[in-house]
């Protein structure tokens, strides 16, 4: 017997890995986005001044950009966004002086973003 050819649909993905900048900060920009066509996604990020959309709309663009190198016949009109992911990274911790002598601890937190942006 000989198996069918299943037509899977491909996907590309774009990871940005120890972004200086909590996750908290960037995850209402992800969920702004979450679904669009990647370029209305662009569009839309652009005319936001935050650092957070800033580093959202060039995970973006860098997966649509590795499915431009992939894709033979040059067609990445159609990508939309399928999956995208804002994790927590590792911390360091930093001391901050405080009265009479003592410290306090304070984080500085990183973040992951993972777009993976396919056909629709």
């Amino acid at each position: 017997m000989a198996k069918k050819a299943e037509n899977k649909k491909e996907t590309f993905k774009s990871i940005h890995r120890y972004v200086q900048m909590s996750a908290r900060k960037i995850r209402p920009y992800a969920d702004l986005v979450r679904g669009e066509a990647a370029e209305r996604a662009i569009a839309i990020l652009s005319c936001y001044p935050s650092r957070g959309a800033k580093l959202v709309r060039q995970a973006i663009y860098t997966a649509v950009k590795n499915a431009a190198d992939r894709i033979t016949m040059g067609k990445t009109t159609s990508l939309g966004i399928l999956d995208i992911r804002i994790d927590g990274g590792p911390m360091s911790k930093r001391f901050r002086p405080k009265s009479r002598g003592a410290s306090s601890v304070y984080y500085k937190r990183t973040s992951h973003i993972t777009v993976i942006i396919g056909g629709n």
